[in-house]
């Protein structure tokens, strides 16, 4: 079974969330802040992680958060990576590389394998699709995965992405064609390809009929919670099973310690309210809008 068909299989089992460990040291709680800054990151993280294996389907850790915090910033990042392996865990490190040749080949080497191994990491393809092929033979085995930059949820997407070319077609609409052609030798049993698409749930460049253009492309899709996203903004970008996607929230999970329906709870608990509600919410979504 290859990784994309152990992603598919979770969702199934544990629903759509992505919780988002872009972990910024402002989010803990006042008893965390006493320890080591960075210990006390990996506490925080260790903590949710517990509360949540069975009600998240996968995990993103975004690098930046724990590379502004220098060399003990990122033997954080390393523990939680290495936490959430421990924990048979399906685990995406957001690092958003994008280069060509010999420095391609050195990020895939850094993030998948040694002390950052992820399962999935994230790539930005705009230099073009060379970019993508040194890291494919870590997807040859089957154990590694790619999501890859087509329609971002940031509020200048369209900037660049939004360009449409003599054809009629977008910059979005011809990466993520690209994107599907480069995936076909890596599908699953699940009918997924280990490269899929970061496709956000509060952009307005991708059309409806994006899941019918990428079939066979797995969806990260954030942009919902704090940024906007709503739950049926995301259900038609899944299939007849209501798969095919994960959503990703991260200070939705992250403070929901500081939310009033959750007074009284400790982070970690309502952490996991917060992941429970937002579960639910989305099947619900899913249940009630034709895929």
């Amino acid at each position: 079974m290859t990784l994309i068909d152990r992603l598919y299989r979770r969702i199934a089992d544990a629903g759509h969330v992505c919780l988002g460990l872009d972990t910024d040291i402002s989010y803990l709680p006042d008893q965390l802040k006493k320890d080591n800054a960075c210990d006390a990151l990996f506490h925080f993280n260790r903590e949710i992680i517990d509360a949540t294996l069975d009600t998240a389907a996968v995990y993103k850790v975004q690098i930046a958060y724990y590379e502004s915090l220098g060399l003990r910033g990122l033997n954080a990042y390393m523990k939680t990576l290495g936490y959430l392996r421990e924990k048979n865990a399906i685990v995406i490190a957001d690092v958003k590389r994008g280069d060509i040749a010999k420095t391609a080949e050195m990020y895939a080497k850094a993030h998948f394998t040694g002390d950052f191994e992820a399962d999935f990491i994230t790539l930005n393809p705009f230099m073009g699709m060379d970019t993508l092929e040194p890291f494919f033979p870590y997807l040859d085995a089957g154990e590694k995965g790619l999501f890859a930059l087509v329609a971002t949820s940031n509020p200048g997407a369209c900037d660049i992405e939004g360009i449409i070319a003599s054809d009629g077609e977008s910059v979005s609409d011809k990466t993520g064609a690209m994107i599907k052609e480069k995936g076909v030798r890596f599908t699953g049993d699940c009918g997924y390809s280990l490269i899929g698409a970061v496709v956000g749930c509060t952009n307005k460049v991708q059309t409806k009929q994006i899941r019918s253009r990428l079939d066979g492309v797995f969806f990260l899709i954030p942009g919902y919670g704090a940024q906007g996203g709503k739950a049926e903004d995301m259900a038609g970008y899944l299939d007849k099973n209501a798969n095919g996607g994960v959503v990703n929230s991260s200070r939705g999970i992250l403070l929901a310690y500081k939310k009033p329906e959750y007074s009284g709870l400790g982070f970690a608990e309502a952490a996991r309210a917060e992941t429970v509600r937002m579960r639910d919410e989305i099947l619900s979504a899913v249940k009630g809008k034709e895929v």
